[in-house]
């Protein structure tokens, strides 16, 4: 068969080729000749006619080309056409040239005859025409005998190219049940060989594999389904297998093939189906409410939306025992326990399970047939459960007073197996840490076990527990709320306490201060508290209280003469009274006191006025006392700053300056006596310059006071100021004290600086001219003159320091 197809392939090439000859060699007969001679004619008429005496006959081209035409895929090099000029007389006198597309390299000229060869085979589809120049010119003197012309060589087609499939893979999907002639896909073939020429590019489809289900049209290549119902549970994906052949099917053709995917998609067409009639199920009946107790699958042959089903219980007596729900994932129906079981009440539940599609379409089914029905059996089986009390919590009320042995009320317990096991009775420890109560283990009566104080715990909240008396000791437990009532066992007081004061200048009648009272106790209907005096043979001529019944009281001046030169504080005794039965009062004395109130009618309470007040003294006077302090502090610093500023001009000084101490009598101070000069007599003494002592530093300076010490010692006399008054024994004492060790000290402040006197010797009338009575020294024995200038006197150091320190 292949053979006879080759044999008939060649037998049209052949039939081409032949065609194709004839064709060229009619092309390149000369068709100038005729043209020439019509022109010729022509020519000779025309000078005939105007009486020329010689002929002149115009020269035209001798050929003319269009185009020539080549067989693609011939490898044997053929003449396809040839060139020839009227000029060419055979003598060799004229060249044929070749240029453009594919010359020299697909085509070449013989120069002498002007014959065009091919030199290799062509494809088609690679070019498909060749645009080419040819020339014709003179051999001898290289001129062009012919104008250049240009022709085309076309490559005429062969069925050379197979036809490809575009686009793969395919792949389409249907609703499965759809009606025949429904469209699956397309397919779609190319081919490269010319689509003019012949049938070589003419394509036809057809159905190798999917029949009967599948067909294609044999010019478009469209498949359709050729099979009705296909229905995707018995089968949900096919495979299409399409051919293409070209020219037109017909043998010797060449031909390919593709594969096409076509998946059915689900529709609803199955209902749901219980593969059982009935389910059993068994559960303990302890277990909780949302314990699973089992699962049931309706089978549904699709899937995805057309698969969802929902499932529901129909049994009127026990839906409310047993609910059922749809798992979304699996598409099961899960039976859940929604009430508490009971053994004992019910030991088996029989209900009606039924499954519905959520969508249903009844183009391929009724509507009865998108559900199912089955039936559950659900068994209780026997559980030893713990004892149960007859109320799930109790609360019981007390008074706070009720004795040790009193009986609250009982609990009561039973177990509800069958076996009715016996059941003891205990309070939980760490729900009564006080022991307050007490229950009988046998019929579970509580009683009081210790006093109650509803102020120290209004609420007790004690757990029991109930255990039965077996092996296993099975317990259960339950909240018993016990409420303390209260019981006016506590005295009112004073809300805080009161400090209150009157002024000098209160009149009578007028509120002195506002009294308000507590209590810990609660009394049901709220605390009602009353005020008064205590009861006297004589009415207080001075205060009286005043009820204002809310709870209330007031201190009110019965009279208006108070002044402090009188009597400063007043004792009031204030009786607070509640209304419990019986009623309870306590008495309480408020010291009031007469103050010198500001203009406001403000009494200090702290601070500098109070501290006045304490001590007895007016605000001026202890504010004078403060600024005394005060003064005396900067002026110590003030003396401190200038002793510094003094010792840094000694140190500046570069003069020697010989000091020698001079002999004074005893009547004259020798603490405050300076002398220097610097290079005269005692007028050119113009500064204090302590060079020489006047007597000596002792060694061991016993009452000797720091810096620190001092400072102390002012700050505690300021602390102490505030606290007492001047007129106190101790505050005189301080000042005595501090006078004394100041006239005891020899190196204590002030000094004296002598600027133009001299010593006037022993005989002076002057006498000292220290201003303090200092305790006297032993003088220095006197040492000789060994300089005629002045005599200079060191002075003692403020503080007592080594000679170093400065002095004034």
């Amino acid at each position: 068969m292949g053979s006879a197809e080759e044999m008939h392939g060649w037998t049209v090439k052949m039939s081409a080729q032949s065609i194709l000859a004839v064709v060229t060699v009619f092309s390149m007969i000369p068709v100038g000749v005729l043209s020439d001679m019509r022109a010729a004619q022509a020519l000779e008429g025309q000078q005939l006619a105007q009486g020329s005496t010689h002929l002149h006959r115009r020269l035209k081209r001798g050929w003319i080309w269009k185009q020539l035409f080549v067989p693609e895929e011939d490898p044997t090099p053929r003449v396809i056409g040839q060139l020839k000029s009227d000029s060419d007389r055979g003598e060799s006198s004229i060249k044929y040239i070749l240029s453009g597309e594919g010359a020299g390299d697909a085509f070449e000229i013989d120069e002498y005859t002007g014959e065009i060869r091919t030199l290799k085979k062509l494809d088609r589809e690679e070019k498909a025409f060749y645009v080419l120049q040819a020339q014709a010119i003179n051999r001898w003197s290289n001129e062009p005998e012919e104008p250049q012309s240009e022709f085309i060589i076309k490559v005429q087609d062969i069925n050379d190219n197979v036809p490809q499939f575009q686009n793969e893979p395919y792949v389409s999907s249907i609703p499965e049940m759809c009606p025949i002639g429904t469209t699956v896909a397309q397919v779609t073939a190319t081919d490269a060989d010319d689509p003019v020429f012949g049938n070589n590019a003419k394509l036809i489809y057809s159905i190798l594999q999917g029949e009967p289900y599948f067909s294609v049209q044999p010019k478009t290549g469209i498949v359709v389904t050729s099979w009705p119902n296909m229905d995707r549970e018995a089968r949900e994906q096919y495979l299409v297998v399409v051919q293409v052949k070209d020219m037109l099917g017909l043998s010797g053709g060449y031909s390919s093939s593709t594969t096409v995917t076509v998946s059915l998609t689900d529709v609803n067409d199955n209902g749901p189906t219980f593969q059982h009639h009935q389910y059993t199920f068994a559960v303990p009946e302890n277990a909780a409410v949302g314990t699973t107790v089992g699962r049931i699958m309706a089978e549904d042959g699709d899937i995805g939306i057309n698969a969802r089903m929902t499932y529901s219980l129909e049994d009127l007596e026990e839906s409310s025992t047993f609910i059922i729900k749809t798992d979304p994932e699996t598409q099961e129906g899960v039976i859940l326990l929604a009430k508490p079981l009971d053994y004992e009440t019910k030991r088996r539940f029989v209900m009606d399970a039924e499954s519905v599609n959520d969508h249903v379409d009844t183009r391929f089914l009724p509507l009865e047939e998108f559900s199912d029905r089955t039936k559950l059996k659900i068994v209780v089986e026997d559980v030893d459960e713990p004892p149960v009390f007859l109320s799930p919590a109790y609360e019981w009320k007390v008074p706070e007073n009720a004795a040790v042995g009193t009986v609250l009320a009982s609990v009561s317990a039973r177990d509800t197996d069958t076996v009715n096991n016996p059941i003891r009775y205990s309070i939980d420890k760490r729900s009564d840490a006080t022991k307050a109560f007490k229950i009988d283990p046998n019929n579970g009566t509580v009683t009081v076990a210790k006093a109650l104080d509803r102020e120290a715990a209004n609420w007790h909240n004690v757990t029991i527990e109930a255990k039965e008396m077996t092996q296993n000791h099975l317990s259960s437990s339950v909240v018993v709320f016990i409420k303390v009532l209260d019981i006016n066992d506590n005295v009112p007081r004073l809300a805080r306490d009161y400090q209150p004061y009157i002024c000098e200048g209160t009149q009578a009648g007028e509120l002195v201060q506002l009294l308000s009272a507590v209590d810990p106790d609660d009394p049901v209907e709220g605390h009602h508290f009353y005020f008064s005096m205590v009861s006297e043979r004589h009415i207080n001529p001075n205060f009286t209280i005043r009820d204002n019944q809310d709870n209330t009281g007031s201190i009110v001046a019965r009279r208006s003469t108070f002044t402090r030169k009188d009597r400063t504080q007043y004792l009031l005794p204030v009786v607070v009274a509640d209304s419990g039965s019986p009623a309870l009062t306590s008495t309480s004395t408020l010291t009031i006191s007469v103050c010198s109130c500001q203009p406001a009618g403000h009494c200090p309470t702290g601070g500098v006025e109070a501290l006045a007040l304490s001590m007895g003294v007016s605000l001026q006077t202890l504010l004078g006392i403060l600024v005394c302090l005060v003064t005396f502090t900067a002026l110590s610093v003030l003396m401190l700053m200038v002793r510094r500023h003094r010792r840094k001009q000694q140190e500046g000084l570069e003069v020697e300056v010989e000091v020698k101490e001079l002999e004074l009598p005893e009547t004259v101070s020798q603490k405050v006596l300076y002398y220097g000069g610097a290079g005269g007599g005692a007028a050119d003494l113009d500064f204090c310059q302590p060079v020489v002592p006047l007597r000596p530093h002792p060694r061991r300076r016993e009452r000797r006071l720091r810096r620190e010490d001092v400072r102390a010692s002012i700050r505690m006399s300021l602390r102490e100021s505030h606290l007492i008054g001047p007129e106190d024994e101790v505050f005189r004492q301080f000042i005595l004290d501090r006078l004394a060790e100041a006239d005891r000290d020899p190196y204590a402040p002030p000094f004296d600086c002598l600027r133009t006197y001299a010593y006037e010797g022993s005989g002076s009338p002057t006498g000292s001219l220290s201003s303090l009575e200092s305790l006297t020294l032993e003088a220095e024995p006197e040492q000789p003159p060994c300089n005629p200038k002045p005599y200079l006197v060191r002075l003692t150091p403020w503080y007592g320091g080594g000679e170093e320190d400065t002095i004034f």
